[in-house]
């Protein structure tokens, strides 16, 4: 083994005897150091940088001598200009970061910790010049706007539209829009025609998609728009009439209520499924967390509140709904297409403060004081962008006293039975149920309701929720709103923003929401639906308090949403384990011969459980099996024969089974 000694000092000179070995590399001079103690004059070749640093870390004064230093540059010229070119640079870069500051050398500022990567825009509100339409439609009104996106030939429900009484059809087209795209009582604005409008928006919209109808509201806006209906150009009005099942009218001699029906508001609850209170319990829309799917008992009790301040009203529809890709593909053949119908004569529901829905971009009123909550995100996913927008515009009408209402069907959609795709949803999936909490606990105390959006689109951005684009991207749509004529909504007075007590309603009111069939996987739900639900209520009551923890042997990435879709209505959670980790579906990582490493994290996760119950992923459970099973004992769900050891009971069985305490815990099971 080759061992390096630590270097020592030098042998001496002149003085008393070496030790060690002497060599030539030791010698001064070539000449071999006597062997008795004798005055010798010191001479040191100071070309040795080693001699030199020994000699002055004895005596630094030498350090002052002339010619010491001269030798030392000398010595050192090289390291001397390679260490005054970095000072130079330093100073150069120091001077061009503050050029134009006398002091620059002598008050260099350091650069920042933390760079800013999220500005907050600022917008003088006060100083947007009012923007005038130099089109053809410069001088054309229109009080009550339908806008639709087209991207191809007209279709049949949009000729259908421009017949609806009393409302102007606005078409915006994008890139695959037919040039010559045309009908008779619409306006049709193309990619040319958007641009020469002016607006700050256009800027960041992309060309191939609806959010460009972003344009069409402020085109409606700036035509003395009141009340715009967001549609879908193949979405047919039932009855062609919106106003038999929105509220166009808030107040006065037109309007059609005076209370409205709100969902009691109830704590640790962010999301509720309006498909439930219109007669579908098995179904969810887009934009729903898959956590609250199991949640399909209905309500029972509601509030009735005063009417008219709904400023956004979302219809729902016939046909085929407003559904993810989830349901989409689990609840059908390929084949088939959905054909599901809600109850028409339920009544209309709003959501109280604390409380949001999944709002869509397909069949939404707004009304004039909702103008503001039109803006469809740029930065995600146009599958992502109406129901990000839905959750944010929820938040904000607490801010002016405003509320959300889901309404009847109002349309009939046709399935296309094109394909749906879980990724261009991913970001709905991962984060709806985060941002309703976010959304439930944010605040803001600036002082006018426009700062209080930009506050809030700049505080999503900081959570991820969308991107730096959609911060700059509000301020521009605000300043637009500016610009066209567009009257902010006062906030709500202090002290009222947080009421959500009983005293503020009028009443309660019973309501039982029907259970209307539908068809799922070639099964024809008939008059027995009742029964099916109710049989899930039961289930759902005896496994609600029970954990299932489920190890997954196959790729994890193509069965965790079923796993959960299965027996998430059932269970309280579904914890999944694999050897892979995966934070999309919440999948704890754990090898395969040591799951049980994993069970104290989740027992500590779930403390008020009535217990646990282990699966593997081959095993399919029979859930409906197990409503008499003891939930005070421990369940063994293999057959007998491969799950206990045989053991003799006589005076030489098996001495573990002897012991009495392990007896009287096997007779307990």
């Amino acid at each position: 083994m080759l061992v390096q000694q630590e270097r020592t000092k030098p042998r001496k000179c002149a003085g008393g005897p070496e030790t060690g070995t002497s060599s030539p590399e030791h010698m001064t001079n070539g000449v071999n150091p006597p062997t008795h103690r004798q005055p010798h004059p010191l001479n040191i070749d100071f070309r040795s940088g080693f001699y030199r640093s020994q000699l002055l870390r004895k005596d630094p004064g030498r350090l002052t001598q002339k010619s010491t230093l001269i030798e030392y540059a000398s010595d050192n010229l090289s390291k001397l200009v390679i260490l005054g070119l970095l000072l130079l640079s330093v100073i150069i870069l120091i001077f061009v970061k503050n050029k134009g500051d006398s002091s620059a050398l002598l008050c260099a500022q350091p650069p920042a910790k933390n760079e800013v990567v999220n500005p907050y825009p600022k917008v003088g509100f006060r100083k947007i010049a009012k923007l005038k339409d130099k089109s053809k439609y410069k001088v054309f009104k229109a009080d009550k706007w339908i806008i639709v996106a087209v991207s191809g030939p007209p279709t049949d429900q949009i000729r259908a539209m421009v017949k609806v009484q009393g409302w102007q059809v606005l078409a915006i087209g994008d890139s695959h829009t037919p040039a010559n795209w045309d009908v008779r009582g619409a306006i049709f604005l193309s990619i040319e025609q958007q641009a020469a409008l002016g607006f700050r928006i256009l800027a960041h919209l992309p060309y191939t998609s609806y959010v460009r109808k972003s344009v069409g509201y402020l085109f409606a806006i700036q035509h003395g728009g009141k009340l715009i209906y967001d549609a879908d150009e193949h979405a047919s009005i039932l009855g062609g009439s919106l106003d038999s099942v929105f509220d166009i009218a808030l107040s006065g001699s037109q309007s059609k209520r005076e209370t409205l029906l709100q969902y009691v508001p109830m704590a640790n609850r962010t999301t509720v499924n309006p498909y439930i209170h219109f007669g579908q319990r098995s179904i969810w829309p887009r934009g729903f967390p898959l956590e609250s799917v199991s949640n399909i008992n209905p309500e029972i009790i509601y509030a009735r509140v005063p009417s008219g301040r709904q400023y956004i009203q979302q219809g729902l529809s016939n046909g085929f709904p407003d559904v993810d890709s989830i349901f989409y593909h689990s609840r059908k053949a390929e084949s088939e297409s959905f054909v599901v119908r809600f109850d028409s004569h339920a009544l209309p529901v709003s959501l109280p403060r604390g409380t949001m829905a999944p709002v869509n971009n397909i069949n939404t009123l707004f009304h004039y004081s909702s103008f503001w909550a039109l803006m469809l995100p740029v930065s995600v996913h146009p599958q992502v962008s109406d129901i990000l927008r839905g959750y944010w515009a929820q938040r904000l009408l607490w801010e002016i006293g405003g509320v959300c209402a889901i309404y009847p069907p109002s349309v009939y959609r046709e399935d296309d039975m094109q394909p749906h795709y879980f990724e261009e949803e991913k970001d709905l999936h991962d984060n709806v149920e985060r941002l309703a909490a976010f959304l439930a606990a944010w605040t803001s105390k600036k002082g006018s309701f426009f700062k209080r959006i930009l506050h809030l689109s700049h505080a999503m951005a900081g959570a991820g929720f969308w991107g730096i684009q959609d911060v700059t991207y509000t301020a521009d749509w605000l300043q637009d709103l500016v610009s066209v004529g567009y009257k902010q909504p006062d906030l709500l007075v202090h002290g009222a923003a947080n009421d959500t007590s009983p005293q503020s309603h009028l009443d309660h009111m019973e309501f039982v929401p029907l259970a209307i069939p539908s068809a799922h996987l070639g099964v024809e739900e008939s008059g027995t639906v009742g029964y099916e639900v109710a049989n899930l209520l039961r289930w759902n009551k005896f496994y609600g308090n029970i954990v299932l923890i489920l190890h997954c042997t196959s790729p994890i990435d193509h069965t965790a949403i079923g796993w959960k879709m299965l027996y998430g209505r059932i269970f309280k959670s579904v914890v999944l384990l694999s050897s892979k980790n995966d934070s999309q579906f919440k999948v704890l990582q754990t090898e395969d011969s040591q799951i049980y490493r994993a069970f104290p994290e989740i027992f500590e996760r779930y403390t008020d459980v009535d217990g646990f119950l282990f699966l593997k992923d081959y095993v399919i459970l029979n859930y409906w099996n197990l409503l008499q099973a003891n939930k005070s004992k421990l369940w063994n769900l293999h057959k007998v024969g491969k799950s206990w050891k045989v053991a003799s009971h006589g005076r030489n069985g098996t001495e573990w089974y002897l012991q009495k305490a392990v007896k009287q815990s096997v007779k307990a099971m």
